[in-house]
């Protein structure tokens, strides 16, 4: 670790999406910078270590607002009162999951006859359980311990939503950083062109063409379309585009969280009324799109920062089961 690194490198190193490190770099827990002799950001020896300790903070289940403490917080004292909150969540976490293993158990041992579930030995181990979670209650007078990104048994709002067909201005590139140039580009576009003003209601989407593993050497692509009126002006770097629309299962994240593609993925695959409907190949996605929110008002005013924008929408391609 004796030298820069680019983006890529550190990516592959320390087992991290180039989307996850401009994350952490946006929420001020990692920096980098732009050579003038070199055409991508890179990292130091320092930064790569700031990097592994975030990531190992991270695995531990320590929010990123904590992390930020925890990595920038001079005085030790404060920095142990993040870690006992933590301890603190995590012994009460293990009760409740001792507690949930003994009354499934005893159903076990009953042939887990749901008919018991009424039996007064089970409602009394039961009403020790909050409702709709796994944390245990505490007398009314207290507040509760743990906010929802805390419950164990943790509950997804997947909505369905039919996309009307739109025409899109598109934008492609494949190289190193695909998301960061595609994104850069993007806001120019919706500057330059105004397209806001013109069209309010405009919407952003993207996703990974080719995905990561589909070409030999390592890197893939990315794509954006933006939503536009028929005979609206294009850039000659940017292609015109009908996009059919079709139905959706949507699930809504916050910046980073992309693990819960698979969250998605599985509540399909379980799903009783829908099935995957692929629509293309694995090299874009199967027809998944990311609609980040409010994306295109953010560009035209510049990122204002007042909340509206760092929330995703993850869209899985459905149809509904034929009988």
């Amino acid at each position: 670790m004796d030298q820069l690194m680019t983006v890529t490198q550190v990516s592959r190193v320390c087992g991290v999406s180039t989307r996850m490190l401009r994350y952490y770099e946006k929420a001020g827990l990692l920096s980098s910078q732009r050579r003038e002799d070199y055409a991508y950001r890179v990292y130091t020896p320092g930064d790569v270590t700031r990097l592994v300790q975030i990531l190992v903070l991270r695995k531990l289940r320590i929010p990123l607002k904590d992390i930020a403490l925890i990595l920038q917080e001079k005085d030790p004292s404060r920095r142990q009162a993040v870690f006992h909150r933590h301890i603190t969540r995590i012994d009460q976490e293990t009760e409740a999951l001792g507690l949930i293993r003994s009354i499934l158990l005893r159903l076990m041992a009953h042939t887990g006859d749901p008919s018991l579930l009424l039996r007064p030995e089970i409602t009394m181990l039961t009403d020790a359980l909050a409702p709709e979670t796994t944390h245990l209650k505490e007398d009314a007078s207290m507040a509760e311990l743990n906010n929802a990104s805390q419950v164990l048994d943790e509950k997804h709002n997947v909505r369905i939503v039919h996309l009307p067909p739109y025409t899109v201005a598109s934008y492609h590139y494949i190289g190193a950083e695909p998301e960061e140039i595609v994104g850069e580009r993007g806001i120019r576009f919706v500057q330059e062109s105004r397209l806001y003003e013109h069209k309010p209601d405009s919407r952003m989407f993207g996703f990974n063409h080719p995905n990561p593993g589909v070409l030999e050497d390592g890197i893939h692509g990315y794509e954006e379309w933006f939503t536009i009126p028929e005979d609206f002006p294009l850039p000659d770097d940017f292609t015109r585009q009908r996009f059919p629309g079709g139905l959706y299962a949507v699930l809504t994240i916050r910046f980073g969280d992309f693990h819960h593609w698979l969250t998605l993925n599985r509540w399909v695959e379980e799903s009783e009324e829908f099935d995957i409907d692929w629509r293309g190949d694995e090299s874009t996605m199967g027809g998944c799109l990311e609609e980040h929110l409010n994306w295109v008002r953010s560009a035209h005013l510049g990122s204002p920062g007042d909340g509206s924008e760092g929330q995703i929408d993850l869209m899985f391609p459905i149809k509904r089961k034929t009988t």
